[in-house]
């Protein structure tokens, strides 16, 4: 990085830290490169990343009180057997695939937002050996084959998004939705009203040949399963 430019970063770090204290928090014990989520989601605007910064330490205090989601409190999201976590891709992301056709409404919506954090925090613990940098990013594969109209769930979609987006900011590398069928493409629409920008330009509908071999190139072979174009298991 060039000096300037550190410098640059450097000031906008300290004005976001000062800002925080501002709102009556503090960024003691947060690194630099968690600091710098929250200001490349602002779009280097220090108060307004002071300001989601907050947000998310209030949010995650209330929502993981004792700093992880165990299972014992996911039962029935986890039993689905909807999410696999497939190892590193060739950009050294944590890949998640998610088999929508396993995934059904939620009857209770507070386990689900929990299991939405369990996944996403682990998924994103899978990428590290030892300490949390703070950077880490994931890759997302939602494959919609043999869906129905009984898995389709808006709200569950907006959800993880707006998890994403709000709470987990700079997160996501990419995510690739496969195989999706015709009635989901008005879903899909009104979903995407909920994103932002920066989120929606991460999404790849893969709906062709070329786009495969594009998605398989990016991800790796040796990570995605064989059903995906792959050499592993899934």
């Amino acid at each position: 990085m060039e000096p300037q430019m550190d410098e640059k970063l450097g000031i906008a770090l300290t004005n976001m830290k000062k800002s925080v204290e501002k709102l009556g928090s503090t960024a003691q014990g947060y690194n630099d490169s968690t600091l710098m989520r929250f200001l490349t989601a602002r779009s280097m605007e220090e108060d307004k990343a002071a300001k989601m910064f907050v947000q998310w330490q209030k949010w995650r205090s209330a929502m993981v009180p004792n700093g992880s989601i165990q299972e014992s409190e996911v039962p029935d999201e986890l039993e689905a057997r909807k999410i696999y976590l497939q190892g590193l891709s060739k950009g050294k992301y944590p890949v998640m695939i998610v088999l929508t056709r396993n995934h059904f409404p939620a009857k209770d919506q507070l386990q689900f937002k929990k299991f939405v954090v369990h996944l996403l925090d682990k998924t994103i613990a899978s990428g590290f050996k030892g300490k949390e940098i703070g950077n880490e990013k994931l890759i997302g594969v939602l494959d919609l084959q043999n869906i129905s109209y009984k898995n389709v769930d808006v709200r569950g979609l907006i959800t993880g998004f707006q998890f994403l987006q709000d709470y987990y900011p700079e997160r996501l590398a990419k995510c690739y939705i496969l195989r999706m069928p015709w009635f989901f493409v008005s879903i899909w629409k009104v979903v995407s009203r909920f994103l932002d920008k920066a989120t929606l330009e991460k999404v790849v509908l893969v709906s062709n040949d070329d786009e495969e071999r594009e998605f398989i190139r990016e991800v790796g072979e040796d990570v995605l399963p064989v059903e995906y174009g792959g050499k592993a298991n899934l």
